[in-house]
C-alpha cells in the first residue's frame, strides 16, 4: 500500500466495492434525519447491511451541513447507502416504501413521537406486513413520558441529562460539547441495541420489536454513578476542567512552548511513576499524597508541583521523558497533528477514500476492527434519489411506471451526475 502523496501523508486502504460483511443479506430501511439515525445505520452499512436512506425531495439535512461547499457530514455518514427520494406526503410513495417493508430486516425512522403513526406507518401495521422487523425509533425524550412531544435536539440534551454541569470550570459557565455527543452515542446505541433484536428476530419462534431510543437515556447511563453519589453524599458534582473528580494526578499542563500535554496517574503504580519521573520520588511518602484520597484532597497542590515541572520542557522533551519512564502522558492534539500522527497513519485509523466529486475524502475507517468478519467501505455516500430505479423495480415499477412516478411528483431523480465508484 502507498501513500496517496496528500499534505497529510493519508494511505488509503482498499476499497473493497465487492466486499461482503457479516451483516450481508440485512435489508435497513432508514428514515432517520440528522445525526443519530445516521450514525446508526452507518455502522451497520459498515459491516455490510444493505442501508436504504428514504429521503425527501429535499434530501436529509445532513446533506445541508456543508464546509467549503461540501457536505462532509453526509459524505461520511452515508456512506456504504443507497438513496430512495420519495414525496412521503403522496398516498403512492406511501404505498411504495409500505412494499419494501416486508423485505427489511429493521427500520429506523427520527420523527416526533407520533409522527410516524400519521404518515400510516403505525408499529403494529409495520408488524403486521413484516412480524420479524427491529424498528427503531430515535427522538429526543423517548415516545411516552411528559416530555415526549417536545423537540428533542441534543443540544438540549446534553444540558438536560448532566453532562454540561460537570463540564467546563466551576467559576465558568456549564460547557456544552462542540459536536454532536447525545447523537452520536444514542447512534452507537441504537446500532447494538438493534443488533440484539435482530438476534431474537432471527430465533425460530422470535418476533420483530420496537425499540424505544430516546437521545436522553443513552448519554445519562454514560455519565455513571452520579445518582449513587449524590444518593451517598448529598452532594452534586462540580465541574473540575480537566481533572478528575476520582484520580489525582490527571490534567492537562501547559509545556514550555506553549503545548499542552494530558497525563494521568489514576492507579497507585502509575502516581509513583509520576513521582519519580519529575524528580520527586519523596511525594510517594508525603502526606499529602501518599494515597489516590490524599492526592484528591490536595489536588490543587499537585498541580502546582507537577505542573510547573512540565512547564520547564518543551512538548516533545516532556512526552519522551515521561514514557521512558512509562508514565501515561500524551500531547494534546488539534486535527492537524492527528493528520500526520505515525500512528494514525500506519493503522490508517483515518485515510483517503474515493469520492465522486473530490476524488478523494480522509474519513474513519470501519470500528471496531473484526479479525474474522471485517467491514469495509464498500460505497461512497449516494447522490439524492440514485438508486431509486433499482430498488422500486423491485416492486414492479417499470420505466414507463417510473417516469409517470417522476413527472407525478412522487419519486426524484438524482440531483447531480455523481455516482459511487
Amino acid at each position: 500500500m502507498t501513500e496517496t502523496g496528500s499534505p497529510s501523508k493519508l494511505r488509503r486502504r482498499d476499497y473493497q466495492a465487492d466486499a461482503v460483511g457479516p451483516l450481508d443479506g440485512v435489508r435497513v430501511l432508514d428514515l432517520s434525519r440528522l445525526f443519530a439515525g445516521n450514525v446508526l445505520t452507518q455502522v451497520l452499512g459498515d459491516f455490510g447491511a444493505e442501508v436504504v436512506k428514504v429521503e425527501p425531495p429535499a434530501g436529509d439535512t445532513l446533506r445541508g451541513w456543508k464546509t467549503q461547499g461540501v457536505s462532509t457530514h453526509w459524505k461520511i455518514y452515508a456512506r456504504n447507502k443507497k438513496s430512495l427520494c420519495l414525496d412521503l406526503r403522496a398516498q403512492r410513495a406511501k404505498d411504495l416504501l409500505l412494499g419494501l417493508v416486508p423485505s427489511a430486516a429493521i427500520l429506523v425512522e427520527s420523527f416526533r413521537p407520533g409522527v410516524l403513526e400519521d404518515m400510516g406507518f403505525d408499529a403494529d401495521a409495520l408488524l403486521a406486513l413484516n412480524p420479524k422487523l427491529v424498528i427503531v425509533r430515535i427522538s429526543g425524550w423517548g415516545q411516552d413520558g411528559p416530555y415526549h412531544q417536545r423537540p428533542g435536539f441534543g443540544t438540549v440534551i446534553e444540558g438536560m441529562s448532566g453532562f454540561a454541569a460537570i463540564n467546563g470550570f466551576e467559576d465558568r459557565e456549564p460547557v456544552l460539547p462542540p459536536m454532536y455527543l447525545a447523537d452520536g452515542v444514542a447512534g452507537l446505541y441504537g446500532a447494538s441495541a438493534a443488533m440484539i433484536a435482530l438476534r431474537e428476530a432471527e430465533r425460530p419462534d422470535g418476533r420483530g420489536q420496537v425499540i424505544d431510543l430516546p437521545l436522553y437515556d443513552p448519554l445519562f447511563a454514560l455519565l455513571g454513578p452520579q445518582a449513587a453519589n449524590y444518593r451517598l453524599t448529598a452532594e452534586t458534582r462540580k465541574p473540575t476542567g480537566s481533572r478528575s473528580s476520582n484520580s489525582a494526578p490527571r490534567n492537562a499542563y501547559r509545556c514550555q512552548d506553549g503545548k499542552y500535554v494530558s497525563l494521568s496517574g489514576s492507579t497507585q503504580s502509575m502516581a509513583e511513576r509520576i513521582f519519580r519521573a519529575i524528580g520527586r520520588p519523596e511525594l510517594i511518602a508525603d502526606p499529602r499524597f501518599r494515597t489516590n484520597d490524599d492526592r484528591l484532597k490536595n489536588v490543587t497542590a499537585l498541580d502546582a508541583i507537577i505542573g510547573g515541572f512540565i512547564a520547564t520542557h518543551d512538548q516533545a522533551d516532556l512526552v519522551g521523558l515521561m514514557e521512558q519512564a512509562e508514565v501515561t502522558v500524551g500531547p494534546i492534539y488539534d486535527i492537524a497533528q492527528i493528520l500526520d500522527d505515525p500512528h494514525v497513519i500506519d493503522r490508517e485509523i483515518l485515510a483517503d477514500y474515493p469520492d465522486p466529486e473530490l476524488g478523494r475524502l480522509p474519513m474513519h475507517h470501519v470500528v471496531p476492527r473484526l479479525q474474522e468478519t471485517p467491514g469495509a467501505i464498500r460505497a461512497a455516500a449516494p447522490a439524492l434519489g440514485q438508486h431509486n430505479r433499482a430498488l422500486l423495480g423491485e416492486l414492479g415499477v417499470g420505466p414507463a411506471d417510473y417516469d409517470a412516478l417522476i413527472a407525478q411528483g412522487v419519486a426524484f431523480e438524482p440531483l447531480t451526475a455523481e455516482v459511487a465508484p
